[in-house]
């Protein structure tokens, strides 16, 4: 299996970004199956790997992205022409995960907490914070903003979780003063310093409770959930947000207001005047 992993990573996973990481994933994978012959490698035995990797405490996501991993390894060299036989995981079902809570905040919260992070030492943490509410953007791809990704009232995120690059509107006022910062604290080209402590400080001061592992990203969740409340399209909201599906965005379609209306007019006891 180790060999086979090696065949991907030369003729695929070297040119993926993330291609390095997946190789040591999917090599710590078959270390820990045993690193069985390939020909004899089935959906047992990974289904007996999985059983003990729950069993030690690993999530069912984080399971869910490990069979996807070797599931895809399986799927490419197919289609390299480097694997004859079935996929072995093609019948292997993923665990079905309960949907987390999408948190956001308030327009109050927001208010207070930029006021929050004001109260800071740390010079970048409310700009970088008033970049995601603004785009959408995740806190890494905020953080690492460079001058050139901001020209003719635009943000452009190039380095992003999808590795597709996409474009942002920004009003003139948020653009001059990302200029201002940058002339008095930037360093370089870069426009930011290292700032996700300083806003997890913030969040801890001003009493926030949020669901685990969405720190920074409630902000990212606080700009859709916004903009379809305040009547945005979906389709352009996925785009916004780069995701690849749209299923990943229709998370967010619960809360536009059309739907929220005919939840209250088409409801069975709106019609007997009891709704």
């Amino acid at each position: 299996m180790s060999e086979l992993v090696e065949l991907w990573h030369r003729h695929h996973g070297s040119g993926l970004s993330a291609g390095a990481d997946t190789r040591r994933r999917l090599l710590a994978m078959c270390e820990a199956m045993g690193d069985p012959r390939a020909d004899q490698f089935t959906a047992d035995i990974f289904a007996e790997y999985r059983k003990g990797r729950i069993e030690a405490g690993i999530t069912a996501n984080n399971m869910n992205r490990e069979q996807a991993y070797l599931r895809a390894m399986f799927t490419e060299l197919a289609r390299l022409d480097h694997w004859k036989k079935e996929n072995p995981l093609k019948r292997v079902r993923a665990f079905r995960i309960q949907e987390a809570e999408l948190a956001y905040l308030t327009d109050e919260q927001i208010g207070a907490l930029l006021a929050e992070l004001a109260k800071g030492r740390n010079k970048h943490v409310g700009m970088v914070a008033r970049v995601c509410l603004s785009t959408g953007a995740r806190w890494s791809e905020a953080e690492k903003l460079r001058t050139s990704q901001i020209r003719n009232g635009l943000i452009q995120f190039v380095q992003t979780k999808s590795a597709k690059a996409r474009a942002v509107p920004i009003t003139d006022a948020l653009e001059r003063e990302l200029k201002s910062h940058h002339e008095e604290h930037g360093d370089g080209e870069h426009l930011f310093g290292s700032s996700w402590a300083a806003f997890r400080e913030g969040v801890e001061r001003l009493k926030l409770e949020l669901p685990n592992g969405q720190m920074t990203h409630v902000l990212r969740h606080t700009f859709a959930s916004h903009f379809m409340m305040n009547g945005g399209n979906i389709l352009a909201l996925q785009k916004l947000l780069g995701h690849h599906s749209l299923t990943m965005t229709m998370r967010y379609a619960h809360l536009a207001p059309d739907h929220l209306n005919e939840a209250r007019q088409l409801n069975p006891l709106a019609h007997l005047n009891l709704g």
